[in-house]
C-alpha cells in the first residue's frame, strides 16, 4: 500500500496547536518561490461569468496568467506581487467574491457539482450553498473557524460526502418530503432535519465544534483533531439544534450515502432538453484564455473538488459542438484521456521544498502516453471496464494536493530520482526520469482504479 498523505489526526494521537492555521486566503497572501499566492474561496464552486472574467483579468494583470483549481473547488492566483493585496481585494469585492472580509477563509463549502443538472432526479442542493454561505458570513463565532474546516453539501449521490468534511449534509427524499441528514466527522450517528433548515443546522454543528475546541484548549483546526473526551456528540448536537428551533431526529448507525464517483468528462444530459459539460484541467491549471472560453459558454461555471469544471445551461443540441471547442482549448473532455487520472503538487519553481519540477515531468510522461495511445498495444493495455490506476506526483514527502478516497500510484521526488509505490507492487526507489514512463505503465496497467478501491 502506498504511504498515506498527511491527514487529520486519529483520536489516540491528540493534536495540540500552538498557533492558528496558516492557510492562505484572498487577503492573507502566501509567499512562494514564484511570487505570492492568493486562494479565493468560491462556495460550492459556483461562479457567474462576471466574477470569472474579473478573476482572469486579475490573473493577467497581477499574477502569472493562470488560475489553479484546488481540491475544494476553490481558485488560486500565483505569481502575485507582494504589494498587490489592496488591488486584488478591490477586484474581488467588485465580483461579489468577498462578501465578508473577516470570514473570507472560512467559506469552505463543497457541493455535488451535478446537483440539479442531470437526470438522476436527486434534490437540488444548490440553494443550500448560498444560504449556508450567508449564514456563515453573518455569524461572528464562525469567523473563528480555521481555513481548513470543510462543509460538504451532497444531493444524495455520495460524491462530496466522501471528501472527509467536518460537517456533512446529505439530501434525503422520502415519503416525508425533502429532508437532510447531518453528521460531523467521526460519529456514526446522524441527525435528520428538514431540508429548509439544513444550512442553519450545519452552522449550529460548526459552532458546536468551536465550543468543543475552546473547551479542549488544543486549538483544533478540524473535528477529527478534537481529543476523545471532547469529541462531538450527536445527542448534544441534537439538543443544540432544538435550542435553535430546528427539529431533529437521531438516525443510528452510519447513514451516509455510499461513496459516489466524481463527474465524468463529457456531456451531461439534463432534464427538459438541457445539458451541461464536464471537463478537467490538466494538473488543475488553466490559462486565462481557457478560463475565458469556459466563462463565455453560458455565463455560469461550477468548479469541482476534483479540479474540474462543470458548465451548466446549454441546449442539448449544442453540447457536442461546445465540448469540441473545449477539447481544442486543451481541456480534458473524454474519460479515456491520459490526463484524467494524473495529479501533482506545485513543485519547482513555485515551491522551495520541492526537489523537482514535477509538473514538467508529469507532462513528459503523459505526452509519451498520448503518443503510445495510437498503437494497438496501448489500446489493449487496459481491459474493458477498467481504468489505469491514478498517479500523483509529489515534490517532497508532504504530498501536497494528494487525492483522497482512492488508491493511487505514488511518485515522490528525491535527490536521486523518484520513489514509486502502488498497491500490490514492491516499492521502487530513486527511479530515474528516463525510466518513469515504463515503470508507471507497469503498475498502472496491472491494477485498475476501481479494483484498487475495493
Amino acid at each position: 500500500m502506498p504511504p498515506q498523505p498527511p491527514s487529520a489526526a486519529v483520536r489516540d494521537e491528540p493534536v495540540i496547536r500552538d498557533r492558528g492555521d496558516a492557510c492562505p486566503g484572498a487577503l492573507r497572501l502566501h509567499a512562494a518561490d514564484d511570487g505570492h499566492l492568493a486562494r479565493i474561496r468560491i462556495p460550492g464552486g459556483m461562479l457567474d461569468a462576471a466574477a470569472a472574467l474579473l478573476l482572469a483579468d486579475a490573473a493577467d494583470r497581477l499574477g502569472d496568467g493562470h488560475i489553479d483549481l484546488t481540491s475544494r473547488g476553490n481558485a488560486q492566483l500565483r505569481g502575485l506581487g507582494a504589494s498587490c493585496g489592496g488591488e486584488l481585494q478591490a477586484v474581488l469585492v467588485r465580483g461579489g467574491l468577498l462578501p465578508a472580509p473577516t470570514h473570507e477563509r472560512v467559506r469552505n463549502i463543497v457541493a455535488s457539482p451535478l446537483t440539479g443538472l442531470d437526470r438522476r432526479g436527486l434534490p437540488d442542493v444548490a440553494p443550500w450553498v448560498a444560504e449556508l454561505d450567508r449564514l456563515l458570513c453573518a455569524s461572528a463565532p464562525a469567523a473563528g473557524l480555521s481555513g481548513r474546516f470543510l462543509f460538504a453539501l451532497d444531493d444524495g449521490r455520495g460524491d462530496v460526502t466522501a471528501l472527509d468534511a467536518d460537517v456533512n449534509l446529505s439530501a434525503v427524499r422520502d415519503g416525508g418530503g425533502d429532508r437532510a441528514l447531518l453528521w460531523t466527522a467521526g460519529p456514526a450517528d446522524a441527525l435528520l432535519v428538514g431540508a429548509a433548515e439544513a444550512p442553519k443546522a450545519a452552522l449550529v454543528a460548526a459552532e458546536y465544534f468551536l465550543d468543543a475546541a475552546r473547551e479542549a484548549g488544543t486549538r483544533a483546526w478540524r473535528v477529527a483533531e478534537l481529543p476523545a473526551e471532547h469529541a462531538l456528540d450527536p445527542g448534544e448536537l441534537g439538543r443544540r439544534l432544538g435550542a435553535a428551533g430546528i427539529s431533529a431526529a437521531v438516525v443510528r448507525g452510519s447513514a451516509a450515502p455510499r461513496p459516489g464517483a466524481p463527474p465524468e468528462p463529457g456531456v451531461v444530459e439534463g432534464p427538459d432538453g438541457a445539458a451541461a459539460l464536464s471537463v478537467l484541467a490538466p494538473l488543475g491549471r488553466l490559462g486565462t484564455a481557457q478560463w475565458r472560453v469556459l466563462a463565455g459558454l453560458t455565463g455560469r461555471l461550477r468548479l469541482t473538488p476534483w479540479r474540474g469544471i462543470v458548465v451548466p445551461g446549454l441546449a442539448a443540441d449544442a453540447a457536442e459542438e461546445a465540448l469540441r471547442a473545449l477539447a481544442e482549448a486543451g481541456l480534458v473532455t473524454a474519460p479515456d484521456d491520459p490526463w484524467r487520472s494524473v495529479t501533482a503538487c506545485t513543485g519547482q519553481p513555485g515551491c522551495a521544498k520541492s526537489r523537482a519540477d514535477v509538473r514538467a515531468d508529469a507532462r513528459a510522461v503523459v505526452a509519451q502516453a498520448q503518443a503510445q495511445a495510437q498503437t494497438q498495444a496501448q489500446a489493449q493495455a487496459h481491459p474493458e471496464g477498467t481504468r489505469p490506476l491514478p498517479v500523483h506526483w509529489s515534490g517532497c514527502e508532504r504530498r501536497c494536493g494528494h487525492p483522497r478516497g482512492t488508491a493511487w500510484a505514488d511518485l515522490v521526488a528525491t535527490a536521486d530520482g523518484y520513489d514509486l509505490s502502488a498497491a500490490g507492487h514492491a516499492p521502487r526507489r530513486a527511479v530515474p526520469a528516463r525510466e518513469l514512463p515504463a515503470a508507471l505503465a507497469a503498475v498502472r496497467r496491472t491494477t485498475s482504479h476501481d479494483a484498487a478501491k475495493k
